[in-house]
């Protein structure tokens, strides 16, 4: 008898093995059963009726016992969830749904930069009790921010064009496999790449890719960030200064290391709780989600010490010194207090946006990116968008723009793009504009950072925000 044979007969899946061992086991003995056929059903149905009569059978006691204390886990009914903007796909909506439905959900919020992803949309912020979901992170693991105020005149954006564009093309790498040859070095690899299998066979690739990006909506970007007050905590003044933007992640370890987990993951979802797929989680006291918290952590580490690398050698191609600067995660996942109780908040694409913290919130190539300092909204479980959001997918994108037209219109904008594809030019994604203005309530705008010479990976490569 099979597994889809015995869960007909009413055995729940994840007790079919201890079913099958006891109808092995009957059959090997003298007990008069003749177990085969209608016979066998018969037995299996009268055990999971009336278990508490086989509590004692030397056969049948074990799975008795099982039923006995049988809890069915199933899909709960979706929590609720507030949601910004108004500009969101209705499929992102549906993901959300459904990701409310993970039985160790506590809280949920879906932001107005929101579009597909896998499984958790982009946008979505989710709080589980005691367990991860990997693909709640996101494939590029701590894909963050980092901003970086230089200490050279706003003029010389205009007046050393070249070398600000000579500076970006040395400094900047992009693209799947891109690597430097030999590495660059940062104390993050010093660290203890040990922590899991996974990371200790991404060690050297790590290295041979630290201080380079990705594809996708990856970037590198000089700009004007503009101040209308004085800032203590960032110690500027009012005023217009130059400024070095940068958007990655960790790469292909990164993106190793949420393959690997959340395959783990899904083989151990239960049979009635399939239907999740890449939404399956591990509970941190497990060995698995364990491996996986100190796995992303250290990714957490390797994302920044990326930006870290790209500025330190853009700013000295350019040969300016940094005076300030902002950054932050937004694909990763934090242990925080909510509501009274501690919960693993994922922001897949959002910005955390406590009360006071400092975060970066890009539009596109030729709109805006803002410098906000989180209100602590505890509706979005202090969390804020990351950028504007897609409103096309790549393959529309491409089939609808070409980048050749796009980059000379920006040109006439006073725009330089220097590599890019047509999946990222501005036609793609939501008016930032709007997403912000969607979201008073989580962030305040402190400064904006207007992009002047702009550089992506120009080979179109399929990449999840």
């Amino acid at each position: 008898m099979n597994r889809r044979q015995l869960q007909k007969l009413g055995v729940p899946p994840r007790l079919a093995a201890a079913a099958i061992d006891a109808l092995r086991t009957a059959a090997t003995q003298d007990l008069g059963f003749g177990l085969k056929g209608k016979r066998a059903q018969q037995l299996v149905k009268q055990v999971v009726s009336s278990p508490q009569e086989f509590l004692h059978d030397p056969i049948w006691g074990k799975l008795a016992a099982e039923l006995a204390g049988y809890e069915p886990i199933a899909l709960r009914e979706p929590c609720g969830y507030r949601t910004w903007g108004d500009d969101i796909d209705p499929a992102a909506h549906a993901q959300m749904r459904q990701a409310c439905r993970v039985p160790s959900v506590a809280a949920a919020a879906l932001l107005p930069d929101a579009h597909v992803g896998y499984g958790l949309p982009i946008g979505g912020v989710l709080a589980c009790d005691n367990a991860v979901i990997p693909y709640a992170v996101g494939v590029d693991i701590a894909c963050r921010m980092k901003l970086s105020v230089l200490d050279v005149p706003v003029a010389s954006l205009t007046e050393r064009r070249d070398q600000f564009r000579t500076a970006l093309e040395r400094g900047a790498r992009f693209g799947v496999g891109c690597e430097y040859r030999p590495p660059q070095s940062h104390e993050v690899m010093d660290a203890d790449w040990n922590v899991t299998r996974i990371t200790r066979e991404r060690k050297d690739t790590a290295w041979r890719q630290l201080g380079t990006s990705g594809s996708g909506n990856h970037f590198v970007e000089f700009g004007v960030l503009s101040l209308g007050h004085r800032d203590d905590e960032l110690r500027l003044d009012a005023g217009q200064y130059v400024a070095l933007l940068s958007h990655s992640g960790s790469r292909g370890p990164g993106a190793a290391v949420c393959s690997v987990y959340s395959a783990i993951a899904q083989a151990r979802l239960l049979s009635e709780l399939k239907e999740l797929g890449r939404l399956a989680w591990l509970d941190l006291d497990s060995q698995a989600g364990a491996e996986y918290w100190a796995a992303m952590n250290l990714m957490g580490d390797y994302a920044a010490a990326n930006h870290a690398v790209i500025h330190r050698n853009v700013s000295k191609l350019l040969g300016a010194g940094i005076i300030a600067g902002v950054e932050n995660h937004h694909n990763f996942a934090w242990k925080e207090v909510h509501g009274g109780r501690e919960v693993v908040v994922h922001r897949k694409g959002a910005t955390p946006a406590a009360e006071g913290e400092l975060g970066v919130i890009p539009g596109s190539m030729a709109d805006p990116a803002f410098v906000v300092r989180g209100r602590g909204n505890p509706d979005s479980l202090n969390s804020a968008s990351h950028g504007a959001g897609r409103r096309m997918s790549r393959r529309q994108a491409n089939d609808t723009f070409r980048f050749s037209h796009v980059r000379r219109e920006l040109a006439e904008r006073g725009i330089d793009v220097l590599s890019a594809g047509s999946d990222e030019v501005p036609g793609v994604y939501k008016d930032i504009r709007r997403v912000m203005a969607a979201q008073q309530d989580l962030v305040e705008i402190v400064a904006q950072f207007d992009p002047r010479i702009v550089k992506m990976c120009g080979d179109g490569s399929r990449a999840e925000d």
